[in-house]
């Protein structure tokens, strides 16, 4: 049998299997990973394969009869216990449709558990699939070991994600010149604790009345990413990645 790492891995929601996850218990393929499994992997039944979820964490499992668009496995043996994961927020400005698609992957891989899609005054398209994002972020979580499916919720206009936003959790918001606009920066994203959140602006940042706006919430913290002009979806990256080390300090 190959090791366990090369095999291939599928997310299997925990309606699909069938009991408490323990040796021999049945899991359901969907028709995708049914097709995914028979009709571009070859693979057949008696063959090992690799499953997760956040309740059950990941198991070898073999696969049971598999056909064109269906298909069934067993649980073998378990690889990793369940691993409770730091919530982690990312607010964002939806953007053209490949950048939004990288944000919802890079996202996934550097440990966001929720994604909240914002419309600003710059946000150049108000429609997104959400089917087709949660897609996304299942395949990015297959590819990057982690054992649960980051939630994605509707979009909404800024001013809702304000009004929502917990008092008691802190909101680093990514704010282009800053001190250009009197900002004291005082806090940076390795202040970060479980529950905090990061808000990244449009192509072309905050409008003026929206950097008010945020401003006058006692949640909202800004922060700079550096001196220079990021693309959206790079500041995402750059922002949860120093976030995430945050995250990880205040764990140890």
């Amino acid at each position: 049998m190959s090791s366990p790492e090369h095999l291939p891995r599928l997310f299997i929601p925990l309606d699909a299997a069938e009991g408490a996850a323990r040796a021999g218990a049945s899991c359901l393929l969907s028709p995708a990973q049914a097709r995914y499994l028979g009709t571009v992997m070859r693979k057949k039944a008696g063959d090992p394969v690799r499953v997760f979820n956040a309740e059950m964490g990941e198991w070898l499992a073999t696969l049971g009869e598999i056909r064109k668009d269906r298909g069934s496995l067993s649980l073998t043996e378990p690889l990793r216990p369940p691993s409770p994961r730091p919530e982690l927020v990312l607010a964002f400005a939806l953007l053209k449709r490949d950048a939004t698609d990288m944000v919802l992957r890079m996202g996934t891989e550097l440990g966001v558990t929720r994604f909240l899609p914002v419309i600003t005054e710059r946000t150049n398209t108000h429609r997104t699939n959400l089917e087709r994002l949660e897609a996304i972020a299942t395949e990015a979580a297959e590819q990057c070991e982690r054992l649960d499916i980051p939630t994605i919720a509707e979009p909404c206009p800024l001013a809702s994600l304000l009004g929502a936003w917990p008092e008691e959790a802190r909101l680093f918001t990514a704010m282009e010149r800053a001190e250009d606009r009197g900002v004291t920066l005082n806090a940076t994203l390795r202040d970060a604790r479980a529950g905090d959140g990061l808000l990244i602006g449009p192509e072309g940042g905050f409008s003026d009345t929206e950097c008010r706006a945020l401003l006058a919430r006692p949640a909202i913290t800004p922060i700079s990413l550096g001196p220079l002009v990021l693309r959206a979806d790079t500041a995402v990256a750059a922002g949860l990645a120093l976030m995430g080390d945050g995250l990880r300090s205040a764990q140890d």
